[in-house]
């Protein structure tokens, strides 16, 4: 019997955008052995579409939420997510994928994440690179090489289920993969024409505008520990990425905000002593460059942690 794997997947009032998302994944060269779906208490016809994929996918399971009245981003998105893992028998399966209902991913997605999984056994999470269509051009958004991506977090259980999940928070998706790293896995994402998906709506976006959006993610920065250097050079290069200036202006308010009301931080000091360490030696050397030497570091932790696993493709820290 080969790997399996199960989805799933949080969505609110997905309609515009989830049936390119069902057909695409229904359609993978290696599709999930279950996919489930929590319908978090959707108005619009969301719910219809889901049964009539049902009808005709023993594979797709739906869990269904109350409506809460509104969109929440961030532990909202996590609790739902929650709400279907728990409807899961983690022992069944040897991968899970956190996917939002929003992409368009190509056939081959998780055919080529899963080879990667078998290639290196210190890969923990992993995914390909969001891009959009704009005006029949596609542009890539950014985000470094060195996380899995929140819309489509494909993880190997063991990991999953080592570094405690997902925190309810925003953030999640920052702090799950520096937490991979502090256990010796590794985290990546790779921008390949195989492993491009579309981004069918505006990271940031979902609740609120784009303004509203960046001025989260900051806030988001601080609870996990970032430094006030880090992210300013975060904030000066995200300046440079449309909606130029603003959106990294917004960024930086953000946390600054959250700073001067002296509001609580990730409360692991540990792991934010761990990724202050991490954020300034990418400030010296680059991000890929402090991440190779994170992992090499990390890689005595891995082995302790996990004694008889095979070798590793992981790089070597550049000189």
């Amino acid at each position: 019997m080969g790997a399996r794997y199960v989805i799933v997947s949080p969505c609110r009032n997905e309609a515009g955008t989830m049936r390119r998302t069902l057909d695409s994944v229904l359609a993978q060269t290696v599709p999930p052995d279950l996919w489930v779906v929590v319908d978090d208490g959707s108005t619009d016809e969301t719910p219809a579409i889901l049964a009539e994929f049902c009808a005709k996918h023993p594979n797709l399971r739906v869990v269904r939420r109350d409506d809460r009245g509104r969109r929440s981003v961030g532990p909202g998105v996590i609790e739902a997510f929650y709400a279907g893992l728990e409807t899961v028998d983690l022992a069944g399966f040897d991968f899970l994928c956190k996917l939002d209902m929003d992409l368009d991913v190509p056939p081959r997605y998780f055919e080529i994440l899963l080879a990667r999984m078998a290639a290196d056994p210190r890969l923990g999470t992993c995914s390909g690179k969001p891009y959009h269509d704009v005006d029949g051009r596609l542009v890539h958004e950014v985000c470094g090489d060195e996380t899995s991506v929140g819309m489509t977090k494909f993880y190997r259980r063991e990991c999953f289920q080592e570094i405690g999940g997902f925190v309810r928070a925003v953030m999640w998706d920052g702090i799950d993969c520096h937490r991979c790293r502090m256990s010796g896995w590794i985290a990546r994402s790779w921008d390949e024409p195989d492993l491009r998906f579309l981004h069918l709506r505006t990271m940031g976006s979902s609740e609120g505008n784009l303004w509203e959006g960046r001025k989260r993610h900051g806030r988001g920065q601080h609870f996990m520990g970032t430094g006030l250097a880090y992210m300013t050079a975060s904030a000066l290069f995200r300046m440079t990425q449309t909606p130029y200036v603003l959106g990294g202006l917004a960024m930086w308010l953000g946390w600054v905000g959250r700073a001067l009301r002296r509001e609580e931080r990730y409360g692991d000091a540990e792991f934010r002593r761990f990724l202050r360490r991490w954020q300034r030696e990418s400030l010296l050397l680059g991000k890929r460059r402090a991440t190779a030497r994170c992992d090499a570091r990390q890689e005595p932790v891995f082995r302790r942690l996990h004694p008889g696993v095979g070798g590793s493709s992981t790089p070597r820290p550049a000189s």
